[in-house]
C-alpha cells in the first residue's frame, strides 16, 4: 500500500477522525478544571446532552466503558446484581469490571435473535427475597445491539417490567443515536422507559473521545465520586467535550448515510457464493467467511488499503469515514480475490 493512501477502515466505527470543522471548534474551546465543575464547555455539553435526551443531568467521561460502570456501582451496591444480555457489551466486553470493581453479580440471559431478552426470562431471574440470593436491583439493555434495534414496544414493555419488580433500567446507548435515526424517532423517545443511559461519542457521532452518562441529578451527583475514584476525573476537558458537543449537533441524521452505505456494501457482497452475509439493520453487519480464505483475504485488503478484522465471523462495519466509492471499492475488492481463490 503507498504511504499517502487512505485507509479504508472497517473494522469498527471507533475509528473515525475528528472533522476539520470539529478540530476548528476543539481549538476554541473555553476551558476549566471539570474535577472543580468549573470547566464551561464541559458544562454546556453535560446540561445539552441532558436536554436533548430528556434527563435531569448529564456527567462527561472519558469512555462508555466507564460511564457504564460507572452507572452499574450508583445503581448496585455489593452483593447485588443486574440482569443482563450474554452478548451485552457491559457483560461481554467490558473485562468484568462490575464485578472486579464493583462486587456486582451480573446475571446473563440468554439474547433472542432479535437483540431482546424474552420478557419471561427477566421476570424468571429476577431473584426472591432471600438471604441465599443476590439482590436484584436493575434490568441493563443495549441498544443498538450487534448492530440490531431494539423494537420500541419490546423496551416499553421489558422498562415497564422492571419498574413493576422494583428494579431500575439503565440503557448501554452506545449506538443509541443509530438506533433513533433507523426508527425515525427522536433521541428522547429511543430512550423512554430507561432511568438512566450511557451515551458513546466516539463511534458513529465522530468524536475522538468521551461518553456521557444521563440520569437523574441526584444519580449524576453520586456518579461523580466513582468517575472520581475510577480515574475518570479529567482537568482542561474542554477541549474533548467541544468535538463531543459537535458531534452532537451535527452528526446525528447523517448516520442515516452509514446505514445506506453498509446496506449496499452488504448486498454488494452477497453476490459471492462463498460468503454467507446477514444484511444490516443500522451500520453493521455479520458475514461468513470459509476459513481458509480468511488470513489470505485479510492480506490482500491490506495491500489494497482495506482494514477488516477477517475472521471464520466477521463484522464489518461503516461510518463517516467511509464514502459510496469506499463501498464500491471493497466490493470489487472481495470479488476479485474470491474469483481467484478455491478451497
Amino acid at each position: 500500500m503507498s504511504e499517502n493512501m487512505k485507509w479504508i477502515d472497517l473494522r469498527s466505527d471507533t475509528v473515525t477522525q475528528p472533522s476539520d470543522t470539529m478540530r476548528a471548534a476543539m481549538a476554541a474551546a473555553e476551558v476549566g478544571d471539570d474535577v472543580y465543575a468549573d470547566d464551561p464547555t464541559v458544562n454546556r455539553l453535560q446540561d445539552y446532552a441532558a436536554d436533548l435526551f430528556g434527563y435531569e443531568a448529564g456527567m462527561f467521561a472519558p469512555s462508555g466503558t466507564q460511564t457504564n460502570l460507572i452507572a452499574l456501582m450508583t445503581h448496585c451496591g455489593r452483593g447485588d446484581e443486574y440482569l443482563v444480555g450474554q452478548e451485552a457489551h457491559t457483560y461481554k466486553y467490558e473485562g468484568g469490571g462490575a464485578a472486579v470493581l464493583g462486587s456486582i453479580q451480573p446475571q446473563p440471559i440468554a439474547n433472542q435473535a432479535d437483540g431482546s431478552i424474552a420478557l419471561a426470562d427477566i421476570e424468571a431471574y429476577i431473584k426472591p427475597d432471600d438471604m441465599h440470593f443476590a439482590r436484584t436491583r436493575l434490568l441493563a439493555l443495549e441498544n443498538t445491539i450487534g448492530g440490531r434495534v431494539l423494537k420500541q414496544d419490546y423496551i416499553a414493555q421489558a422498562t415497564s417490567l422492571a419498574h413493576a419488580k422494583g428494579l431500575a433500567t439503565h440503557l448501554d446507548g452506545a449506538r443509541v443515536a443509530n438506533a433513533a435515526v433507523k426508527q425515525g424517532i427522536s433521541l428522547r423517545e429511543v430512550v423512554k422507559g430507561f432511568d438512566t443511559v450511557s451515551v458513546c461519542l466516539s463511534k458513529g457521532l465522530g468524536a475522538p473521545v468521551g461518553s456521557v452518562l444521563l440520569g437523574p441529578k441526584a444519580f449524576i451527583e453520586q456518579g461523580k465520586r466513582w468517575r472520581k475514584m475510577l480515574g475518570g476525573g479529567m482537568r482542561q476537558a474542554g477541549v474533548l467535550a467541544a468535538a463531543a458537543h459537535h458531534a452532537l449537533e451535527h452528526n446525528v441524521q447523517r448516520l442515516a448515510q452509514d446505514h445506506e452505505n453498509a446496506t449496499l456494501l452488504a448486498q454488494g457482497l452477497s453476490g459471492i457464493n462463498a460468503l454467507s452475509v446477514a444484511m444490516p439493520q443500522t451500520n453493521i453487519f455479520w458475514l461468513d467467511i470459509p476459513a481458509a480464505a480468511c488470513e489470505p483475504l485479510r492480506k490482500s485488503l491490506a495491500e489494497q488499503g482495506i482494514r477488516a478484522s477477517i475472521g471464520p465471523r466477521t463484522r464489518l462495519v461503516t461510518h463517516l469515514d467511509i464514502s459510496r466509492a469506499d463501498v464500491e471499492k471493497v466490493v470489487a475488492a472481495f470479488k476479485t480475490f474470491f474469483q481467484d481463490w478455491r478451497a
